[in-house]
């Protein structure tokens, strides 16, 4: 019962306050035409990997920080995703592919017959400013070779990532290639303490060619040896600049890339100052630019690497690349290279007078047959049937009204031309495949 008295009774009125959610910044939704693109990007990728005779796998989202702490140094934490767990374990949410992959081969592998050939197509996680193809949460296709130090099989992965860029329809793009042996060769013989290395190797890979040489000057190299570093980090150009040089790591170099020639690699130069700064490169490193993406124009990146041994496994030699999932499909698009999504087949109206189930039973004959196939769900009317079906971009409307159920025929209309024919259900599958 309300109180007697007016005075010390309220009713508030009722409300419902409405909170739009955003998706987190750095991510993104993505639509059905979208979803199209990328499944079909993604498809191309598998088929050229399995060519090659490499198997796919698929490791977790989550790894312990540690794994990526182990690889790259504890400053990563800073560009990760990362929490505390239930039980109180330091996760992180992988920032890319090769570490989890190692990883697998660690604690699952190692007894398999090498090498391993793996790819993956996967999604990362890094806490960093988004910008034009790359985002916070983005995609990698990724590619490992685990247990061969053979030329070969540093060709093979130059020889895969091209036929990717070929195949795709790619335009102007291009490969820089070096070898972070032969420049750390040199480090060491000119006696750079080997923790100021990677320093050393990280400004280099920046551009940052004068901080580069006054870090060396500041660390008491002979002034000789310092030109001599420089020069060979400025290297650039054809297989011929190597023939005539004698450091460690040339020979080889220079014969992945005669393998890779004869494979039909041509649209390439040597850079000696691609060193892709990070310490557990060990051997070959490239890049793969598209320059129409501006300053986010590297695609592709890889090189040779020993990680096992970090993690708790035998020190085995690995070669791997990733592309930018995101990056990739972008280049496509400037290049042209994407196909039309195909369009719907046909679109099923029943209309008043004719029971819902008799156009579902053409549709699933005809979706036997391989063919993509609506029914209206919304009971519309013929108008507004066709309406949709031109939206869905059907290619025919299926019509089922009184007079067609009982001459056992179905009005097929063409949605482009607006030509109408009265077929049987079995003579439908003939007429709409053309």
């Amino acid at each position: 019962m309300f109180p007697r008295n007016p005075e010390i009774y309220f009713i508030l009125p009722s409300f419902h306050l409405k909170i739009m959610i955003q998706r987190i910044r750095g991510t993104r939704d993505f639509g059905p035409e979208e979803m199209w693109k990328r499944n079909w990007l993604a498809l191309q990728l598998r088929d050229l990997a399995r060519a090659y005779g490499y198997r796919e796998v698929l490791t977790p989202v989550m790894e312990s920080a540690e794994l990526f702490v182990a690889k790259s140094g504890p400053g990563v934490l800073n560009e990760m995703y990362s929490f505390r767990d239930k039980g109180n374990r330091e996760i992180a949410l992988r920032p890319e592919l090769t570490a989890p992959i190692i990883r697998f081969f660690v604690n699952d592998l190692q007894d398999s017959p090498l090498p391993l050939k793996f790819f993956s197509i996967s999604n990362c996680f890094r806490y960093e400013e988004p910008q034009q193809g790359r985002y916070r949460e983005f995609f990698h296709f990724d590619v490992e070779i685990i247990g061969s130090s053979e030329p070969a099989a540093d060709a093979e992965l130059l020889l895969l990532s091209n036929e990717v860029c070929s195949r795709l329809g790619l335009k102007n793009y291009s490969y820089r290639i070096g070898h972070v042996g032969i420049v750390r060769g040199l480090l060491d013989a000119a006696g750079l303490d080997k923790a100021r290395q990677p320093e050393f190797l990280h400004l280099i890979d920046k551009g940052k060619r004068d901080e580069a040489e006054a870090l060396l000057l500041s660390s008491d190299v002979g002034r000789g040896d310092v030109q001599q570093i420089m020069h060979v980090c400025n290297v650039k150009g054809d297989l011929s600049v190597l023939y005539g040089m004698d450091f460690e790591g040339v020979d080889y170099l220079r014969s992945v890339l005669e393998i890779a020639q004869s494979g039909g690699l041509h649209n390439y130069r040597v850079d000696l100052g691609v060193v892709r700064g990070l310490d557990y490169y060990t051997g070959l490193v490239f890049e793969v630019d598209f320059p129409e993406l501006g300053a986010e124009k590297q695609i592709c990146g890889g090189g040779a690497y020993r990680l096992s041994h970090l993690f708790g496994g035998p020190d085995v030699p690995a070669t791997g690349f990733a592309f930018g999932f995101d990056r990739l499909l972008i280049a496509c698009e400037r290049s042209r290279a994407l196909p039309e999504e195909p369009p719907l087949d046909a679109f099923v109206i029943t209309l008043p007078g004719v029971s819902y189930t008799e156009g579902l039973e053409i549709a699933g004959m005809l979706r036997k047959s391989g063919l993509s196939v609506e029914t209206d769900l919304m009971n519309r009317n013929l108008s507004k049937a066709l309406k949709y079906a031109s939206q869905r971009r059907a290619r025919f409307a299926l019509i089922i009204g009184e007079k067609e159920k009982d001459e056992g025929v179905v009005l097929l209309r063409n949605m482009m031309s607006g030509e109408e024919a009265r077929l049987p259900a079995a003579e439908l599958y003939a007429r709409i495949k053309v």
